[in-house]
């Protein structure tokens, strides 16, 4: 079943592709990235990929445009290589929050590197839990999404009693996603009214919803900056909140994300490994759920033609 199957990384996250082979049971195919004298990039493919299923592992993180570029050129590779198909594996793609025109002369950033990934050579995109759902249709090609909410449900179920859990949205703009996590757990759902002034600081008003002695689960897509929690943890404590948990899926942890975090009162922060944090970057509050399983299935069911959204039936 495998024997046409080849997976590539790239340089923003090779554990997690280590991984993904080892569930798969297939060894890390070989490329060589490296750079020339006038800081051009450089990528060969190490070995024959004609005719073969092609997948190339690459988180949009920082350096993104590096990685971004990195991405395009092995796409580009491959295709001048004659594999037969080639997917791009983004588990983090991170120009999906630039989904709209909210400013005058300004790029719907999304649909731009979308556009990029077909014309460099990609046949199909596999990613998860992207900002928004949109940028799905952003792609003139095939695009599965996956989703790593039941793993961090899973997590929180084993660990909290979810009769005294409530799960909060951090703005109206989340609610939809934090709704079917709740669902998910069959606990009650709150919201934070936010208003965001900037990038990085946030204004937040009150808590729509009961929190008064309950666990509260903060969940989003992302952890970028921290701003946002930092503010909702301050809210939730005035409201009355016991203990705060924290859940996401990528943890991006930029500017000083670590630092306004590790101060905080939260109990826990639960994130997947679509991200890769470096050591500098781990604290005692926060801990990482693999995702290559759920990545590996998909990556047997495309090669196989079978349903992916058969991975999150019941």
């Amino acid at each position: 079943m495998t024997d046409d199957l080849k997976i590539f990384s790239g340089g923003s996250n090779p554990d997690l592709a280590t991984k993904i082979c080892r569930h798969i049971g297939i060894p890390l195919s070989s490329m060589k990235t490296s750079r020339f004298s006038n800081d051009n990039l450089f990528v060969q493919i190490k070995e024959s990929v004609r005719e073969d299923d092609i997948f190339v592992v690459q988180s949009l993180t920082t350096p993104v445009s590096d990685h971004l570029m990195e991405l395009m050129i092995t796409l580009d590779a491959l295709r001048s290589a004659s594999a037969k198909r080639i997917t791009a594996v983004i588990p983090y793609y991170s120009y999906a929050r630039s989904d709209k025109k909210d400013a005058p002369r300004i790029s719907i950033t999304a649909r731009l590197v979308a556009d990029l990934l077909k014309t460099a050579g990609a046949d199909r995109v596999l990613t998860m839990d992207l900002h928004a759902d949109a940028v799905h249709g952003f792609f003139s090609i095939p695009v599965d999404h996956l989703t790593a909410m039941p793993t961090i449900c899973d997590y929180f179920a084993a660990l909290l009693d979810l009769s005294k859990v409530v799960v909060v949205a951090t703005d109206a703009g989340g609610a939809k996603r934090a709704g079917r996590f709740a669902n998910r757990l069959n606990t009650s759902l709150a919201i934070i009214d936010k208003r965001r002034l900037s990038d990085s600081d946030v204004e937040q008003g009150l808590v729509v919803g009961h929190v008064k002695g309950l666990d509260a689960i903060v969940f989003d897509d992302e952890i970028s900056t921290g701003g946002t929690l930092v503010s909702t943890v301050d809210t939730l404590r005035r409201a009355g909140a016991d203990n705060i948990y924290v859940g996401a899926t990528h943890p991006v942890l930029c500017g000083q994300a670590v630092e306004n975090l590790s101060q905080t009162v939260i109990s826990g922060i639960v994130v997947t490994n679509t991200v890769h944090i470096p050591a500098e970057k781990q604290f005692p509050q926060l801990k990482s759920l693999s995702v290559a399983p759920l990545f590996a299935r998909a990556i047997k069911h495309i090669h196989t033609g079978e349903s992916v959204s058969a991975l999150f039936k019941p």
